[in-house]
């Protein structure tokens, strides 16, 4: 009898039960989305201090800094989704080499050890700057960073730079495992036709460089505006490069990827079909492919190949940025609740509506997103953002002393961050 029913609902167009509920939810986009902005801004920070693209110093350590806001809220997400945060602890007591979810724990730790040893590097002689222009318990304080380091010799501050060097050039592949590992667990789900591709993890890691950049963009822009600085037209101009050659690549391969699958026509089309042609077909076509890729590729373009205007250039880059961190959003967001759409029973589709007011609801996730938005304002008011904000000049290794201008600008620094 429970067979003739559930083969006359098949019939009628309904779903099984199992197949009302989204498993994976809000919380499940946002953490590689998250994740996605951390190894794109490192990657930023890279292209300076290991590829010397020099146009990029001003957001050098600026974009190290937010990753780490960003790195230290990484993981929120999944410990809200799993409910019972205590558990993640058992990846750690119970190591199982053959689970890829259970690799990210090893794989975010290093990753965080390594940027906070990148960051205390380049810092090291604006801490001990400012723990000997300071009194009390701000000395205190930044010796503690410092850990105690008080050498600024030519020598010292060389062999720091050799090994920033050598950290910026391990944390690129490191990075690259951090998130493309998400688009392999995605890409390794073969009852999946949406993830199951080995493109996967190519397009999830191309298209973190692209969130990252624009992270980087936009809060360099409205920090700057916030700041009183001017924002330099040179090294925007270079990363809306870098923006644009990555969106470009990502966005061809997730076309080439769906064409593709249409061109084939499979026994995976069919279900795709329905899907990119159902509840998938605004968040998809419509906002993801036409108005959130074309439109900002397009600006993306015309900003790096024309001579525009200072006011025109203000106004489109934070803009494209903007645009661009929208589109990787709405690519988490198809993918990850997208292929979650897919009925088990091969008639209908699952809808999900996040709800407002829920554990993973949409605003506890707005609050998520603004929570590295507090941990760099914290991190602001410790470290210079700003490679001219206190920091030891560029000429100091080989005079052997330290710029002048830069002690008196860290003393003033100093008395402001705790004001």
């Amino acid at each position: 009898m429970p067979l003739i029913l559930a083969s006359a609902a098949s019939a009628a167009g309904y779903v099984f039960p199992n197949d009302l509920h989204v498993y994976w939810g809000l919380m499940i986009v946002l953490y590689p989305y998250i994740t996605g902005i951390v190894a794109g801004a490192f990657i930023v920070s890279s292209l300076y201090h290991v590829f010397h693209v020099q146009s990029l110093r001003p957001v050098a350590q600026f974009s190290l800094l937010f990753a780490l806001a960003f790195l230290v809220c990484a993981a929120l997400p999944l410990l809200v989704h799993l409910g019972q945060p205590g558990r993640a602890l058992s990846m750690f007591l119970t190591p199982n080499p053959s689970s890829a979810m259970a690799g990210f724990g090893y794989f975010y730790l290093a990753y965080a050890a390594l940027l906070v040893l990148e960051i205390f590097f380049i810092y090291r002689p604006v801490l001990v700057l400012r723990q000997q222009a300071a009194t009390g318990g701000r000395r205190l304080f930044y010796g503690v960073l410092a850990v105690g380091s008080d050498n600024l010799s030519a020598e010292a501050l060389a062999m720091d730079r050799r090994i920033v060097g050598v950290l910026a050039g391990l944390g690129i592949p490191m990075a690259c495992v951090l998130h493309g590992y998400v688009g392999f667990i995605f890409g390794g789900i073969k009852a999946n036709p949406l993830w199951a591709t080995p493109l996967m993890p190519v397009i999830f890691l191309l298209s973190a460089c692209v969130s990252g950049i624009a992270g980087v963009i936009v809060a360099y822009v409205v920090l700057s505006k916030m700041t009183g600085r001017q924002p330099d037209r040179a090294c925007l101009r270079t990363a809306l490069r870098f923006l644009w050659g990555f969106f470009l690549v990502t966005f061809a391969l997730e076309m080439l990827e769906i064409f593709s699958q249409a061109y084939m026509a499979t026994s995976h089309w069919q279900t795709l079909r329905s899907l990119l042609w159902g509840p998938l077909f605004n968040s998809y076509w419509v906002w993801q492919v036409t108005v959130f890729s074309v439109i900002p590729l397009a600006l993306l373009g015309y900003l790096s190949l024309q001579r525009v205007s200072a006011t025109v250039f203000r106004v489109l880059a934070p803009l494209a940025a903007v645009m661009a961190l929208l589109q990787v959003f709405l690519m988490r967001w198809n993918v990850v609740i997208g292929g979650q759409l897919i009925s088990r029973s091969g008639r209908g589709a699952v809808y999900y509506d996040p709800g407002w007011l829920d554990r993973e609801g949409i605003l506890l996730s707005a609050v998520i997103l603004l929570l590295p938005v507090a941990v760099l304002y914290g991190l602001g008011r410790i470290l210079p953002l700003w490679p001219d904000a206190g920091e030891v000049s560029e000429g100091a290794p080989a005079t052997g002393s330290l710029n002048l201008s830069s002690v008196e600008s860290v003393k003033q620094d100093s008395g402001e961050e705790f004001a």
